[in-house]
C-alpha cells in the first residue's frame, strides 16, 4: 500500500486542482514517484490511533461545550493556533464511548464539513470535528492539523477507538485517505470528489470507503475508477452537481452505510429495525431502476452489504443472471469505454499544453487547443441536460481549474478564462 512521496515543489500541494495530471498521467515514472511514503504523515496516522484510543482522560472538559449545536471554533489544548468546528450530539455523555468523524476541507472550512453531517450525527450519535486549519497546500499544514485535532478530541471526549471515521472534500478527501492508509484502526472514510492521495485506485484497503461525486465533477471518472477497482467494502454515490460536497441525502446515506458496515464488522450491536428499513429502501431503488447496468450494480451492492445480515439470495441470483445478459455486458462496456475516452481526451490536452513552451510547435498546439476547448465550451453550454453536456463540463472544469499551476502562456490562459465553467 502506498502513500504520496516526499513532496517536490510542485507535488507539495495536495490541491485537487494541481493533481489533474496524476490521474491522466503521461508517464509511468510520474505515477511511481508518487508511490513513495510521506513519512511525516505516516507518523501522524499512527498518532491518530494512539491519541484517540486514549480518549476520555479528562471528560469533564467536554462539560464546557454545548450539545446539540454547531460550535465554529474549539481551540486545541496545547496549541491555540489550531481550531476545529464541532458538533456534539444532544445526547452526548462521557459515560460511554462515541464514534467520531474527523473532517477536512480544501479551504480549511471546518464549519462546512460539520454542517454537512450534523443531522446524520445527531440521528446516529457521532461526534463530528472539522479542522479549521487543514487546507490545500504543503502537507505539513495538514499534518499539524491532524495531530492537534486528534490529540484534542482524545483529551476532551470519550471516543470509541473501534469507530474512528474520516471524511474530506477534494484535497481534504486525499488527507483523509492518506491518514487511513497509514493506520490499521480507521473504520471508514467518506471521500468526496477525490480519492487516494496519488489518485491511483487500489483493489483492497483495510477500511470501508464511501465515495461521492457530482455528475459534472472533474474527478467523476477518478471516483468511478476507484469504485470499479476496489474489492474491499465500498460504495459510490453520484449526485446531480459539480465538484462539491454531497447532497444532504447522500451525506445521511454515507453515515447509514458506515453504520451498516460497523454491524457487519461487529463494531456495534446489530439493529434489526435499522437493517430492515435500509434493505427495504435499497430494494425500492432496484425496482425503480430503468438501466440494466444500474440494476446489476444496485443488486450486487445489496448482496455485498447485506450478506450475513439478511437473506439476499434472490438479489444474488438476479444479479448473476442479469450480468450474463448481452445487453448488460454491452452497457457496462460502453460506460467503461466512455470513461477511458474522457481520460484520453484530458491527457491529450495536457500534451498540447506542454507543446506551448516549444517555439516551433506553439502556434499549432494553440490552434488545436482552441478548437478542442471551444467545442467542449459549446457542448457545456447546451440548453438541455445530456451525457455530452456533463462530460464537456467535467473536462472544462479539469482543464481550467489547474491551469494557473501548469501553464504560463498568456494567450492560452485568456482562452481558458473565457471558457471557465460557472461555479
Amino acid at each position: 500500500m502506498t502513500l504520496l512521496g516526499r513532496p517536490t515543489a510542485a507535488e507539495g500541494c495536495h490541491d485537487q486542482h494541481l493533481e489533474r495530471s496524476t490521474f491522466a498521467s503521461r508517464t509511468a515514472e510520474e505515477i511511481a514517484d508518487r508511490g513513495r511514503y510521506d513519512f511525516p504523515m505516516r507518523r501522524v496516522c499512527i498518532l491518530v490511533a494512539m491519541l484517540l484510543a486514549g480518549s476520555g482522560a479528562s471528560p469533564a472538559r467536554a462539560q464546557e461545550l454545548p450539545r446539540g449545536q454547531l460550535i465554529e471554533a474549539v481551540g486545541c489544548l496545547g496549541d491555540a493556533s489550531q481550531t476545529y468546528a464541532l458538533y456534539l450530539p444532544s445526547t452526548y455523555s462521557p459515560d460511554r464511548a462515541w464514534p467520531v468523524l474527523m473532517a477536512f476541507h480544501p479551504s480549511a472550512r471546518g464549519r462546512a464539513m460539520v454542517e454537512k453531517y450534523q443531522a446524520a450525527a445527531e440521528r446516529y450519535g457521532y461526534l463530528v470535528a472539522g479542522s479549521n486549519n487543514s487546507r490545500n497546500g504543503p502537507w505539513s499544514v495538514s499534518v499539524a492539523a491532524v495531530r492537534a485535532m486528534s490529540l484534542d478530541l482524545g483529551k476532551r471526549f470519550t471516543i470509541d477507538a473501534q469507530r474512528l471515521y474520516l471524511t474530506g472534500m477534494s484535497g481534504g478527501a486525499r488527507v483523509a485517505m492518506q491518514v487511513a492508509l497509514g493506520s490499521d484502526t480507521i473504520a471508514g472514510v467518506i471521500a468526496s470528489s477525490a480519492g487516494f492521495p496519488d489518485s491511483q485506485p487500489r483493489e483492497s484497503v483495510a477500511f470501508a470507503v464511501y465515495a461521492t461525486a457530482g455528475n459534472e465533477d472533474f474527478n467523476y471518472v477518478e471516483m468511478r475508477s476507484l469504485n470499479r477497482t476496489l474489492r474491499s467494502p465500498h460504495r459510490l454515490a453520484i449526485f446531480t452537481g459539480g465538484h462539491s460536497l454531497p447532497t444532504d441525502a447522500v451525506a445521511l446515506d454515507a453515515i447509514e452505510w458506515m453504520e451498516l458496515q460497523a454491524m457487519k464488522a461487529q463494531r456495534r450491536p446489530r439493529d434489526d429495525a435499522f437493517l430492515d428499513r435500509l434493505l427495504a429502501r435499497r430494494r425500492q431503488e432496484i425496482d425503480a431502476s430503468v438501466s440494466a447496468a444500474d440494476s446489476v450494480r444496485l443488486l450486487q451492492a445489496v448482496v455485498a452489504d447485506f450478506t450475513g445480515l439478511r437473506d439476499v439470495s434472490v438479489e444474488a441470483a438476479t444479479a448473476s443472471a442479469l450480468s450474463r445478459q448481452e445487453e448488460t455486458k454491452k452497457a457496462l462496456a460502453k460506460e467503461r469505454s466512455s470513461d477511458e475516452a474522457e481520460v484520453r481526451a484530458l491527457s491529450e490536452v495536457f500534451d498540447l499544453e506542454g507543446q506551448l513552451q516549444d517555439f516551433d510547435r506553439r502556434v499549432g498546439a494553440l490552434g488545436r487547443l482552441r478548437q478542442r476547448l471551444s467545442q467542449w465550451g459549446k457542448q457545456a453550454a447546451g440548453p438541455t441536460e445530456s451525457p455530452e453536456r456533463h462530460r464537456a463540463r467535467r473536462l472544462l472544469g479539469a482543464v481550467t481549474a489547474g491551469a494557473g499551476a501548469r501553464v504560463a502562456d498568456a494567450e492560452y490562459r485568456r482562452l481558458l478564462e473565457q471558457l471557465r465553467p460557472s461555479p
